[in-house]
């Protein structure tokens, strides 16, 4: 390819092929489907079993078991077992105009098909369900080299597993997990303004701990009476060991007190919001770790509570057959004179739709990707 006029021949070439493709919609592409029989933790079947789609919701049914080792968890009585999910996310999913607070057990679901909860472990000083533990200081040591560990049969996390990826600081970080309200949840690196600009950063969060050394008030200034004290901070009890140990301060970061911002990713072009995962410099997984305490969107009923996570499909639904196709930037399962329209159009530009390889500029090495994998996706 040597010139503008052998691109533009390609794009008139395929046009026909591009009409009569079949268009999808990014929440059906990023999960790991099974489809080599692959097994995790004793022998179960791993990772997401099927995904179909109608024209409401995608239904990503899995056995909460990773394809990547698990275990042990010292001092857990707890085992995971295959738990045949089958969750419901919108396709269209709709921000809240007041945010449901998030509860426990699992939020969200990784695309693995693993879960993810809240920050919480579900235990508080003294029982008064006023000073509760953090997850990341209380259990930690419970947790394996992935980071998860099982509350009773469910194997989870409640922050970034290593194990899958999103931690290359120069390039937008692909998403990991979709919380449920249906908004995506990314790893810690984006774009650096929400319009897609600005080359690629680390996404920081707008929570701190707070300075304190009495734990006499929460973050929202209510002062407590004597018996709703915390213990006093120190050696036993530092400061981030209890979730009202952090604050929000609006502007802080690039995220919003549900840890979600309105933004450009390569995924969806036009805007979404979507949670991201933060970092400190060391790599190591910050407050409040995946989501905020709140949905950002509405809650899809059916994912939470007791004896949640096994949806039955409600409309007419399609199987999604295959993988994603990295270069398929209009999602219609074809890399074709379309895509290569998209990049051209947004050349030089910010990430976004054009931006292939996700390093925050549409250039000669995004064009590379799609000319590798021009033609049908398998």
């Amino acid at each position: 390819m040597n010139s503008i006029t052998t691109l533009s021949t390609l794009i008139a070439i395929t046009a026909a092929t591009t009409a009569s493709a079949q268009s999808i919609f990014p929440a059906v592409l990023p999960w790991k489907i099974n489809t080599t029989g692959q097994t995790g933790f004793q022998g179960f079947a791993a990772n997401v079993q099927t995904v179909r789609y109608g024209a409401t919701y995608v239904y990503v049914a899995s056995s909460g078991i990773p394809s990547y080792p698990i275990g042990p968890w010292p001092n857990n009585p707890g085992s995971p077992t295959v738990q045949n999910w089958s969750f419901r996310l919108p396709r269209n999913p709709v921000p809240a105009t007041t945010p449901t607070a998030v509860g426990g057990g699992h939020i969200g679901v990784y695309v693995n098909g693993v879960t993810f909860f809240n920050p919480g472990d579900a235990r508080s000083y003294n029982n008064m369900n006023i000073w509760r533990q953090n997850a990341m200081f209380f259990e930690v040591n419970g947790f394996d080299s992935a980071l998860g560990h099982p509350a009773g049969t469910e194997y989870h996390h409640h922050q970034r597993t290593p194990q899958l990826p999103g931690g290359d600081p120069t390039h937008h970080s692909p998403i990991l997990a979709y919380a449920f309200d249906g908004f995506p949840v990314y790893g810690p690196f984006g774009f650096a303004n929400a319009d897609g600009t600005g080359g690629i950063v680390k996404i920081t969060s707008s929570y701190r701990t707070r300075n304190i050394t009495q734990r006499t008030s929460l973050p929202n200034g209510t002062q407590l009476t004597p018996a709703q004290y915390g213990p006093a901070v120190s050696a036993t009890y530092p400061i981030g060991c209890y979730i009202e140990d952090h604050e929000y301060v609006a502007g802080l970061g690039k995220l919003d007190a549900s840890n979600a911002r309105f933004c450009i990713t390569p995924d969806y072009p036009n805007g979404t919001y979507a949670y991201f995962s933060p970092v400190n410099e060391s790599g190591i997984s910050v407050y409040p770790y995946m989501i905020g305490l709140t949905y950002r969107g509405v809650l899809v009923t059916g994912n939470t509570g007791p004896g949640s996570g096994h949806n039955t499909p409600t409309e007419a639904v399609v199987t999604f057959c295959c993988t994603p196709c990295e270069a398929d930037t209009d999602l219609n399962r074809i890399v074709d004179g379309a895509d290569l329209s998209n990049v051209l159009s947004r050349w030089g530009g910010g990430g976004g739709m054009g931006d292939i390889n996700r390093d925050g500029i549409v250039d000669a090495a995004d064009l590379t990707v799609l000319l590798a994998g021009w033609g049908s996706c398998s």
